[in-house]
């Protein structure tokens, strides 16, 4: 049976993640509020994010911005824009 949660991007309950992202309390929190599908479209939101602004995720400070992020997206509010981004066709 699948695990649902209420998903905190999308207010509804949604098929969850089948274990937490990665360990600690994020993690955690993120397993038990987000969505498979919330947490599908950060990673592809995020991929684009070290593409295009060219993060090096050694840095510090890159993974300090892309928490950041996370946080914003997961939260539906306002997102850094991915400049150069080109949706593929449909």
């Amino acid at each position: 049976m699948t695990r649902m949660v209420e998903c905190k991007k999308y207010g509804e309950a949604l098929p969850g993640l089948e274990r937490a992202p990665f360990p600690g309390a994020d993690g955690q929190a993120i397993f038990e509020a987000v969505s498979a599908k919330a947490w599908q479209e950060w990673l592809e939101y995020q991929t684009r994010l070290i593409n295009e602004k060219q993060l090096q995720l050694f840095d510090a400070s890159a993974q300090q911005y892309l928490a950041e992020q996370r946080v914003k997206f997961l939260s539906n509010q306002a997102v850094d824009e991915v400049e150069g981004y080109v949706p593929p066709a449909s």
